[in-house]
């Protein structure tokens, strides 16, 4: 089963957030308990108890969303893995070069990114059509700055540079140049 990024990046901000309040939640009860005159109320053992918990439930989050996250394996084993696709792109002057008007993509298909700057640092992100982003990466002068991805749905996809370059990069749109087809609906 595929997980698209939205689903996984809205789970884990809801549980981070959860996590994240909870040690707050001891923080406040510790420096209660700690700063009032007289002796403190501080179990100890309760304490370190708790805190021994919420280090092992976020190691344990960490763990568990491991490979829920779609682009772990493949940033992992990047290096390793043969591209069923490969699209060379240029960048200059505040542009991307495309190899062609667009970019047919099979769903599922390992597709490698290799995006060149010739002037200034730039950003390469890929957008749904909601404008929520599927992936990004910095795009550095003078160097193969390659990314790989499997889109898991059908679709069609805008890139934008997602880097400041100066205020012509927020022009840097192409809309709809990314088509992804071939999933199962």
């Amino acid at each position: 089963m595929v997980i698209s990024s939205n689903t996984v990046l809205w789970g884990q901000a809801l549980i981070y957030t959860l996590y994240v309040s909870a040690i707050m939640l001891l923080m406040i009860w510790f420096s209660l308990n700690i700063t009032r005159s007289g002796k403190s109320k501080v179990n100890p053992k309760f304490f370190y108890s708790f805190v021994a918990l919420l280090v092992t439930i976020g190691a344990s989050l960490h763990v568990i969303t491991y490979n829920t996250i779609p682009w772990t394996k493949i940033d992992l084993d990047g290096g390793h893995l043969v591209p069923d696709q490969s699209f060379n792109i240029i960048v200059a002057n505040h542009k991307f070069q495309l190899p062609s008007e667009s970019m047919n993509i099979n769903c599922d298909k390992l597709t490698e990114f290799n995006v060149i700057s010739e002037d200034l640092t730039y950003g390469f992100g890929v957008f749904r059509s909601d404008n929520t982003m599927v992936f990004q990466m910095q795009v550095v002068p003078g160097h193969d700055n390659i990314i790989k991805w499997k889109f898991p749905e059908n679709g069609d996809f805008t890139i934008r540079s997602t880097e400041y370059s100066g205020p012509e990069g927020a022009q840097m749109i192409l809309k709809n140049v990314i088509h992804v087809s071939g999933c199962a609906k």
